[in-house]
């Protein structure tokens, strides 16, 4: 059985979509940095035969088309976390990733890396450099409530979610940059 890497983001909606970065830089600049930075990794993602990508997307009636052919699954309700656990649940005997989609640096490479690693850890988490994290990986055996009690969106994120680990073997990935903010967009411009 292939592991399952679940690409996790917004229908692309004026308005919808990175809202802080939105509120400085506009809503359609926001909107046409998500909808690429989201194609670049759905088509990096769709592209590697070493896995099986799946698209998870919210509001769950969210249609749109992507240039790279995804099957679809939606979030359902509930906080972030409620709405990784359910896409989690859903391959409850394989080894699942869930990627973010608003990290312009993250590559099929770094999920192979993550796939990689779980043979020799529980969990492997790609950090972000506000606190959060870009990828989770996990086993088959992994704690029951993977993400319960997180302060989302937070620089506690990731921190929280390593509680819910205690006593499993984790990894981490390179440390990425969100694009949340002016000053994070503009960084990734003069790169």
């Amino acid at each position: 059985m292939k592991d399952t890497v679940i690409l996790f983001a917004r229908a692309p909606r004026l308005g919808a979509v990175k809202r802080r970065l939105a509120r400085t830089i506009g809503a359609r600049p926001a909107l046409r940095f998500h909808l690429a930075t989201l194609t670049r990794l759905a088509r990096a993602l769709a592209a590697d035969r070493r896995y099986r990508t799946v698209l998870a997307i919210t509001p769950d009636r969210g249609k749109f088309r992507l240039p790279a052919r995804l099957p679809c699954l939606g979030q359902g309700p509930g906080d972030l976390g409620m709405r990784m656990h359910r896409a989690c649940a859903r391959f409850p005997h394989r080894r699942v990733a869930i990627v973010g989609s608003d990290i312009p640096d993250a590559t099929g490479s770094d999920v192979a890396d993550a796939f990689r690693a779980l043979g020799r850890a529980n969990a492997v988490f790609g950090p972000a450099a506000d606190g959060g994290y870009w990828l989770v990986a996990l086993s088959p055996r992994r704690p029951a409530r993977p993400f319960a009690n997180v302060r989302w969106s937070t620089r506690h994120a990731l921190a929280d979610t390593l509680k819910n680990f205690a006593g499993r073997r984790v990894l981490m990935l390179r440390t990425l940059r969100d694009v949340d903010t002016q000053a994070d967009w503009r960084s990734l411009r003069r790169q």
